[in-house]
């Protein structure tokens, strides 16, 4: 056996190198006309609103190679912008020739289409989180991803800190709280002054506030842990701010962040559309940094 691996390593490493389709059949391969250089990941983009205009624009270590989206025209501005194939119907983009499809879309949007982006045998980025309130669909689609071998990354989104908020399935937390506060206008609502508007679970919060519940949902996954949470309305600001307070066995932690608004739209977090770059590009890297 060991000099079989060695034969391997002499005799056939620079075919691999120089000749990749010959042993890999995904990704796409970029070469400089004799070495292999690295392998460019294909994406689906399920959902073409800003999030993927955004994703579209700062494409880096992935290729944009499907797009899908209900309103056809949106998907078309989408593959003008990166060159890829605008589907208008769902099944002929997950049979396209795709490595992972990226969901940047809606809650519903995820119910709809995450058990047959997995049952096709593709990885899923989630971007609408908070379809994972339900524990019902949530149990469902981790089974799905078992059965098919795939895999679900839910990126860090309008928050720094989640890794570590992992560190709550291995050892106590003893408190858990996110605290946001937003302006009247993101929250549709008129207000005079700061008040208090929510208060309690995050698979409570869902239901007054659909919109808002990305960022807790995200916390509880991460933690194993119910995240407590408290939202504010306040005239005097003009930016989201996220607020972690976390107490454990391993100590106390406060994490505040202030979200500047995505260009083209105000009401999506602009770190949250980079956090899905950042996970998109980390998956191709072969040094993962952080837990």
């Amino acid at each position: 056996m060991t000099e079989e691996i060695v034969n391997f390593e002499r005799s056939d490493f620079n075919q691999l190198t120089e000749f990749p389709e010959l042993f890999f059949s995904g990704a796409q391969h970029l070469t400089n006309g004799t070495h292999n250089l690295f392998i460019m990941m294909r994406i689906g983009l399920l959902g073409c609103g800003n999030i993927g205009h955004i994703i579209a624009h700062h494409r880096g270590s992935f290729e944009i190679s499907a797009v899908f989206d209900k309103v056809a025209e949106r998907a078309r501005e989408i593959a003008g912008i990166s060159g890829a194939h605008a589907y208008e119907d769902f099944e002929s983009f997950i049979t396209a020739d795709i490595d992972i499809v990226v969901e940047a879309a809606s809650v519903s949007a995820v119910k709809i289409y995450a058990g047959r982006v997995l049952s096709h045998k593709k990885d899923l980025v989630i971007m609408s989180v908070g379809a994972l309130s339900d524990t019902v669909f949530r149990d469902e689609v981790r089974e799905l991803a078992k059965r098919y071998g795939q895999k679900i990354h839910i990126p860090s989104g309008a928050i720094f800190g989640l890794d570590n908020l992992k560190i709550g399935k291995i050892s106590e937390i003893k408190r858990l709280l996110l605290r946001t506060t937003k302006s009247p206008a993101s929250l549709g609502i008129t207000a005079d002054t700061r008040r208090l508007i929510f208060s309690g679970k995050a698979n409570e919060c869902i239901k007054a506030f659909p919109k808002n519940v990305n960022v807790s949902v995200a916390m509880s996954l991460a933690a194993g842990h119910d995240t407590d949470v408290e939202l504010w309305v306040d005239p005097s600001v003009d930016r989201n701010v996220h607020e972690l307070f976390i107490e454990g066995s391993f100590g106390d932690t406060y994490i505040r962040v202030t979200n500047v608004p995505s260009p083209g739209n105000p009401a999506t977090s602009y770190l949250a559309a980079l956090s899905i770059l950042s996970l998109l590009n980390n998956l191709s890297d072969p040094i993962i940094v952080g837990t």
